[in-house]
């Protein structure tokens, strides 16, 4: 049993769509744990102080992920793994170690040297914050999430040789285990240690999400080595190459990082709604998204590595479409159905009826960005594959100032301006409700993403002609079907809302589901009538029974150890 257990884990998964719709699947899984945790979050502490400190906490460890771990990321490593293998195991091994090595005691030094500058840091980046006796909870919180970075990004590390094998299954698991320790924490550390316990919930989630990548990778031989002194020639390629991919994939979260120390300085409740509605409008962009970008990346490093550009821009637009197919009515459906989504997650305990409609508005903000969110992941990627990585990088670090510069100016137009102030309250039903200055900024992170995913595209178009056709009829036919099921849902969600009790969680439940549902099933015929090419693409894909996938012979121009 435990044997076959392994064998699945370590499948090798080919095809594009089979692949996304795997990591498309156990990223389902994940949200979900998610969402359970949220939804504890929410009953236990509503829209509170308490919970700001809390999310606030991850922020600083965030960053150090972010702008540290990502030099070594999964988006990163890849190409290079792809291209020392070529040369022989014996390369691809010594490299494996040093670029380990560098990572490594890069991380650990930066997490030491934060751990003692918390203090110090903590007022600048959270204002909110300075002269509240919750100050001195929030640095223990972070100095204890320090160590997250560090298991997450040897995690990530290991995951670029676990995808490098075509091992999706191994690498989709890896964030539901992570859920599983901050659930963990919640329920059974927080009795215990209080926030202290959440803290250390977190820490056993990255632990977790390191140790399901450490099998395979010990199987092939591959687990890495600290070596000293480090080969700096190596490692000086790799950051030379990394550092431009590293700054471009992580602007849009450093951008969220400023958005959220504005939100310290507003109302109590705020991070904790922006949080909330962030986590909801992560499940498509999890599901749809990053299973897409992620499944599409090996290959698109293989086809450019090979030559074979035609071949690249064919998988490019195969991914585009699909994220299009997808994303499109999944917006739809959200922004319809926002406070039924939310009232039914969020909707327990101290989670109050005003939380619940702040957060639906600013869900339906961030919604309208889950499309170019999800298209500039597979932009961002296809440039890495290209090796062309100070185009995104200029682009995202524009795009992210932006971000950061709009998201100050509403804040100051919401304050002085009644006229937008109410056009904003009114527009999202939200009027008369204390707090609801927060919705500038999920504004501000749609308005500026969407800017940036516009001007990659153009970009991208400028190089490959044959992108926008193909691409275009696909977004007009999906926004077509858009239309219809969000406003099917719409009408059944006043048929329903005279079929159930509204007022208990399985109405409300109920009249969104099978709001949803109808809606969806009328989309799916004005597809089939279109003559859609997508939803074939969909039928044939189930029909290969991807949980039943097949082990795939060696390539070798991807390495040399099958």
């Amino acid at each position: 049993m435990v044997k076959r257990a392994f064998h699945i884990l370590n499948q090798e998964i080919s095809g594009l769509h089979e692949a996304a719709y795997l990591l498309g699947a156990c990223a389902l899984a994940s949200q979900l744990l998610a969402l359970f945790r949220d939804r504890i979050f929410a009953s236990t502490f509503g829209a509170s102080r308490t919970l700001d400190i809390y999310y606030s906490a991850f922020r600083i460890p965030d960053l150090i992920f972010v702008s540290i771990a990502s030099l070594v990321s999964v988006s990163v490593l890849i190409p290079f793994f792809i291209e020392k293998f070529k040369n022989g195991e014996e390369s691809g091994r010594e490299f494996v170690d040093t670029s380990f090595s560098f990572f490594f005691f890069t991380i650990t030094g930066a997490s030491l040297l934060v751990f003692f500058l918390v203090p110090i840091l903590t007022p600048y980046v959270f204002p909110g914050f300075t002269g509240e006796p919750v100050m001195n909870q929030l640095i223990v919180l972070i100095r204890i999430m320090l160590l997250s970075p560090i298991f997450l990004g040897v995690s990530n590390f290991l995951a670029s040789i676990t995808q490098m094998h075509n091992r999706f299954f191994v690498y989709a698991l890896s964030p539901i285990l992570y859920n599983i320790g901050i659930i963990i924490g919640v329920l059974l550390f927080y009795p215990l240690w209080g926030l202290q316990g959440l803290a250390w919930g977190v820490v056993l989630g990255a632990g977790l999400h390191f140790l399901i990548q450490a099998p395979f990778v010990l199987e092939k031989g591959l687990f890495p080595k600290l070596r000293f002194p480090i080969e700096f020639g190596e490692v000086k390629n790799l950051v030379f190459h990394s550092l431009p991919r590293t700054l471009a994939l992580s602007a849009n979260q450093i951008a969220t990082f400023f958005l959220v120390g504005y939100a310290s300085l507003l109302s109590a409740g705020s991070i904790a709604v922006f949080n909330f509605s962030w986590n909801l409008q992560s499940v498509p962009l999890s599901i749809i998204g990053v299973s897409y970008a992620s499944a599409a990346f090996p290959a698109l490093s293989r086809y450019i590595s090979q030559g074979k550009r035609d071949v690249f821009l064919n998988q490019m637009i195969i991914s585009a479409r699909h994220i299009i197919f997808w994303s499109i009515p999944t917006m739809a459906l959200f922004v319809v159905l926002r406070a039924q989504i939310v009232r039914t997650i969020l909707g327990s305990g101290n989670f109050s009826w005003a939380d619940t409609r702040l957060t639906a508005a600013c869900l339906a903000i961030f919604i309208f960005s889950v499309v170019p969110q999800s298209l500039l992941l597979l932009f961002v990627r296809g440039y890495y594959a290209l090796g062309k990585t100070w185009k995104p990088l200029i682009i995202n670090v524009l795009s992210s100032v932006f971000m950061i510069l709009l998201g100050y100016f509403f804040v100051y137009l919401f304050k002085t301006n009644q006229v937008f102030r109410y056009f904003i309250e009114t527009l999202f039903k939200v009027d008369g409700i204390s707090g609801s200055i927060v919705l500038v900024l999920p504004l501000s992170y749609s308005v500026g993403t969407f800017l940036n995913t516009l001007i990659h595209w153009i970009a991208f178009q400028g190089e490959f002609k044959a992108f926008n056709r193909p691409v275009l009829k696909t977004f007009f036919t999906s926004f077509s079907a858009a239309v219809i099921i969000g406003y099917v849902a719409y009408l059944f969600l006043n048929v329903f809302d005279k079929v159930f009790n509204i007022n208990t969680l399985a109405g409300i439940f109920l009249q969104g589901f099978f709001s949803g549902i109808i809606g969806i099933a009328v989309g799916i015929l004005v597809l089939i009538m279109m003559k859609n090419e997508e939803i074939n693409d969909v039928w044939q894909t189930l029909h290969h029974k991807i949980w039943k996938a097949k082990v795939v012979g060696a390539d070798p121009t991807e390495n040399t150890m099958l």
